[in-house]
């Protein structure tokens, strides 16, 4: 099962990954949260926006989106 995975890194600040059902990592946070609220709520705008999110695809001659 996909699953968004809350942890502390060596700064001790709350990040996130994502991991698909095969166990891979598949998106980050990229950043890390003081607060663990901030860190749930970055989730939450992932799982949100990502549904509806387009992909442009920037390495063609001229972007194209799909």
């Amino acid at each position: 099962m996909a699953k968004f995975y809350i942890y502390k890194d060596s700064r001790g600040e709350y990040r996130w990954r994502f991991r698909a059902n095969n166990n891979e990592i598949i998106a980050d946070s990229a950043e890390g949260y003081k607060d663990k609220d901030d860190c749930k709520r970055g989730i939450n705008l992932v799982k949100q926006q990502s549904p509806t999110a387009e992909v442009e695809d920037q390495t063609a001659a001229t972007s194209s989106r799909y």
